[in-house]
């Protein structure tokens, strides 16, 4: 079963709305929640905004192979961000870093995500048409917005609240280990 360049380009789309959906509730979990991100919590929302890079590319330039080696690569480092901080909190009776997020920590949920993202692009290189994309121009509309263009949007408008949050908490010094205010609101 080999899926279509336009359905592709769809699938990459609903995986930067995927993407964006993380780092929404990670953004809500820091706003409203009031918990700021560890330096390793905000190298895994950097690991996010990279697994993004790949299916920016596909939906802008097309479904490529090597976006998908783009979107693997960034998934290893992502998920080795994730992992080490679950190891850091592995021994039994440590409470982890942060509250629970429906029984586990934002750090485990990012592992398996990351690893998710890394099985899915091996199914796309499975699934995906082998011939060369012809037309650009059949990018999926749904009424009169184009998917893509806005899934890039999301993801480019939470990439600069990534970098202005980290700014403000950590100002432009090393990030403290466990950050309990923004340093340039001081």
């Amino acid at each position: 079963m080999m899926i279509s360049h336009k359905t592709e380009t769809l699938l990459n789309a609903f995986a930067l709305f995927g993407i964006s959906a993380v780092l929404l509730v990670a953004f809500a979990d820091q706003l409203i929640g009031g918990e700021l991100p560890c330096p390793l919590c905000l190298l895994q929302r950097a690991g996010f905004l990279l697994l993004a890079i790949g299916p920016v590319l596909s939906v802008a330039r097309g479904p490529h192979p090597a976006h998908y080696g783009v979107t693997v690569l960034a998934g290893l480092v992502g998920a080795g961000f994730a992992m080490r901080q679950v190891l850091l909190h592995i021994e039994p009776g440590d409470p982890g870093f942060g509250a629970p997020f429906l029984g586990l920590h934002f750090y485990t949920w990012a592992f398996i995500v990351f690893v998710a993202a890394i099985a899915a692009s091996a199914a796309m290189l499975l699934l995906r048409d082998p011939a060369p994309v012809r037309d650009h121009a059949a990018r999926p509309v749904i009424a009169g917005v184009s998917v893509g263009g806005l899934a890039i949007g999301i993801i480019v408008l939470l990439a600069a609240a990534n970098t202005a949050s980290t700014v403000l908490e950590c100002g432009f010094a090393s990030c403290p280990d466990d950050p309990v205010v923004y340093e340039l609101l001081r």
